[in-house]
């Protein structure tokens, strides 16, 4: 090959990163596709480590199109959901049950990707975000994004269980799980609640983790995902979208360029008449958990809510000089 023909070679972007960017899923996923033979570019059967340059179209299972530009100027959409318990972060269920991607504004030639999970019986911050690059930053786990939650158990933790899942943690069936922080938020009665910091996100992980220490979890709700915290207003069942300042300041902390931007508006979406908003609901974890502050190393972003402006701090760093997970 010609050092003409190899600099033609790696012009353009790898096609798994342009799926990627266009919405379609992670890098991972699209990589998966192109070695089974779904993706096309130019008609022609797309292989691993293909590149594209403007003019190329590449197309998946023969269906939808992807037109190659010079430069995408639009940033990535992400929309923050306040999960109700009894809801499930699956597009699939034999069970039929209320899935929150039926919430969500409709997209055409893009698809929303839900950064991390929530089980059934869980709730609180869920993010979506039309960039497969950015759901990858913020849920692989080498990148250790922090994930907040309050958590309100059976019993109360001796002085000795906390300093353990502090210092040394305990040895699950899928290995070993450690909280970076935990704060003892007090109780009446029976049922004690805590505020704990991890940077996992298997499945049911701090469930399973305070049923190991013999304190069975009765309420759980998510109040932070790396930066972003789950505002104050959001009530059960609304949505809000972050506005381009936000998501630029989204993008900047996960360490990804931002591209030039088209304005976006903030749109809270409220319930509609056979779905529960939570007014009236406030409790112990959803005060506490709401606009939750990290005072550490990193500063949060809050998406705009209908009674002001959204808030959004400069400079925050990242875990390990990146977007933890």
């Amino acid at each position: 090959m010609s050092d003409q023909e190899e600099q033609q070679e790696q012009q353009g972007e790898r096609l798994q990163k342009v799926l990627a960017q266009a919405g379609m899923g992670s890098r991972r996923e699209m990589e998966e596709w192109i070695a089974a033979g779904r993706v096309t570019v130019n008609g022609e059967v797309a292989t691993l480590g293909m590149r594209v340059v403007e003019g190329d179209v590449v197309r998946v299972n023969n269906k939808r199109a992807i037109h190659i530009r010079a430069q995408d100027t639009r940033l990535p959409r992400v929309l923050l959901y306040h999960k109700q318990e009894g809801e499930i972060v699956s597009r699939d269920d034999p069970e039929k049950r209320t899935s929150v991607f039926d919430k969500l504004p409709k997209l055409s030639g893009q698809k929303w990707i839900a950064i991390g999970r929530l089980d059934f019986n869980t709730s609180g911050l869920l993010i979506f975000t039309t960039s497969g690059d950015l759901a990858n930053r913020l849920m692989h786990p080498r990148f250790e994004v922090e994930r907040e939650y309050a958590v309100r158990v059976q019993g109360s933790m001796t002085e000795e269980q906390m300093r353990q899942m502090l210092k040394e943690g305990i040895t699950l069936e899928d290995g070993p799980v450690k909280f970076e922080k935990l704060m003892d938020e007090g109780g009446e009665g029976y049922n004690h609640w805590y505020r704990l910091v991890m940077k996992e996100g298997r499945n049911r992980v701090v469930r399973r983790t305070f049923e190991a220490l013999g304190l069975p979890v009765s309420r759980l709700m998510r109040v932070r995902f790396g930066i972003v915290n789950l505002p104050p207003r959001l009530k059960r069942g609304m949505l809000a979208e972050l506005g381009s300042g936000e998501v630029t300041a989204v993008l900047d902390w996960a360490g990804m360029e931002a591209q030039p931007v088209v304005t976006q508006h903030a749109d809270v979406r409220r319930p509609g008449r056979n779905q529960a908003d939570g007014r009236g609901q406030t409790d112990k974890a959803g005060d506490k958990g709401a606009g939750a502050t990290d005072k550490g190393r990193q500063k949060n972003v809050s998406a705009a809510t209908p009674r002001g402006k959204a808030g959004v701090r400069r400079g925050a760093s990242r875990s390990k000089a990146k977007a933890g997970y």
